[in-house]
């Protein structure tokens, strides 16, 4: 019997030996970056799937809009063009564009209200509303002039250039919070140095 002994601890050894701990299995390279690739596709899903969609906060109304009497020609000369562009726009900006109103659009009266020495020339940009409009328009208003239009409500920028011949200067105002909210009369005060939206 004790003859058998080392016989039965070699077997007993092979036996545990084979069951024991195994070694760590590697990965090719193409299964690393498979896995990469894999986890970062799972984190670019959840993170588009976490973001927020934006809802108008306003719904288009299917009445006809009322009829443009004094809505000017969209066409600006090449001084306007260069010397009185908003502060606020950039290039490739898809509103820097002549502005034309959509049938659905919400509109509102101004006065555009010259209180310089001289006459100037005046640029509306309207940021884009819920209806989809958006762009400029260009006018001429003389010394003391008040001159009525009709243009989309929404949210403005203005930049004049004042032809005064004593003391020519650029006039600026706009951004988000000068913007007409109803039909009312709104007044466009053109100074020297600023332009306010003031409401009636």
């Amino acid at each position: 019997m004790l003859k058998k002994l080392p016989v039965v601890l070699l077997a007993l050894a092979v036996l545990l030996t084979a069951c024991g701990p195994q070694g760590t299995p590697t990965l090719t390279s193409e299964e690393v970056q498979g896995t990469a690739i894999s986890a970062a596709w799972s984190i670019v899903t959840l993170t588009a799937a976490a973001v927020p969609t934006a809802t108008p906060t306003e719904t288009p109304s299917p009445t006809l809009p009322p009829t443009l009497t004094s809505m000017p020609s969209p066409t600006l000369d090449l001084a306007l063009a260069t010397i009185a562009i908003p502060t606020s726009t950039a290039s490739g900006d898809e509103c820097w564009k002549p502005l034309v109103v959509s049938s659905g659009a919400r509109m509102t009266r101004l006065r555009l209200q010259n209180e310089t020495k001289g006459p100037v020339t005046l640029t509306i940009y309207l940021h884009k509303t819920p209806f989809g409009d958006c762009g400029y328009t260009g006018h001429t208003i003389g010394k003391g002039e008040r001159v009525f239009v009709d243009y989309p409500q929404g949210c403005y920028d203005f930049s004049a250039f004042i032809n005064d011949p004593k003391k020519p200067g650029k006039a600026f105002g706009g951004g988000s919070n000068t913007c007409s909210n109803n039909s009312d009369l709104w007044v466009v005060k053109i100074g020297t140095d600023i332009i306010n939206l003031l409401s009636p």
